[in-house]
């Protein structure tokens, strides 16, 4: 097992296929490269579905409506939850998000988020990673809670800002906030 840190922004994301479940139920194999063929990926690692962490994270999300309201990006989820699990969180909480099942943390390593909980239960690191059509880190996000970092919930407004910071500002698109506060 790696560090838990994450990857270096600029670093570049290893190829990786994994369930992927639709907010429509579709279930399929899906890679890396599929996905960022659509354009940019904000990548979101989490714990479980149903945790009231995560449903606090997704909630928010969720609501936070720039994620829905733009082509610009992409956002998927990513857990250790199972496919069927995941079908029934994306209906419960209404997400329109695909989610990713990493049964195995394969994804979570990849990113350099897997570690181990007071040392003994395997799980991914609540983080965020935009990546872009080349497979390369342009912004991260890693919770960095000091007994267990996966209660660390994503501060989406930062994270709005970073993945503007680096894909530029929408023209038209005020992804849910006031013109004054897009300028």
């Amino acid at each position: 097992m790696t560090g838990t840190d994450g990857l270096v922004v600029g670093e570049e994301v290893p190829e990786f296929s994994a369930p992927l479940v639709a907010p429509d139920a579709d279930r399929e194999e899906r890679s890396l490269s599929e996905l960022l063929s659509d354009g940019p990926v904000l990548f979101c690692f989490y714990t479980a579905d149903f945790s009231p962490d995560c449903i606090e994270e997704w909630c928010s999300f969720r609501d936070f409506d720039w994620f829905a309201s733009t082509s610009d990006v992409q956002v998927v989820g990513i857990s250790k939850s199972r496919s069927w699990i995941h079908q029934q969180f994306i209906d419960y909480l209404d997400l329109q998000f695909p989610l990713f099942s990493d049964r195995d943390l394969t994804i979570a390593e990849a990113f350099d988020v897997r570690y181990r909980v007071f040392g003994l239960f395997e799980r991914s690191k609540r983080s965020c990673f935009l990546i872009d059509e080349d497979r390369t880190v342009r912004y991260k996000w890693v919770g960095q809670h000091w007994l267990d970092p996966t209660r660390d919930v994503p501060p989406v407004t930062e994270i709005f800002e970073g993945v503007r910071n680096e894909l530029g500002a929408p023209e038209t698109e005020t992804f849910g906030f006031d013109a004054a506060m897009t300028d």
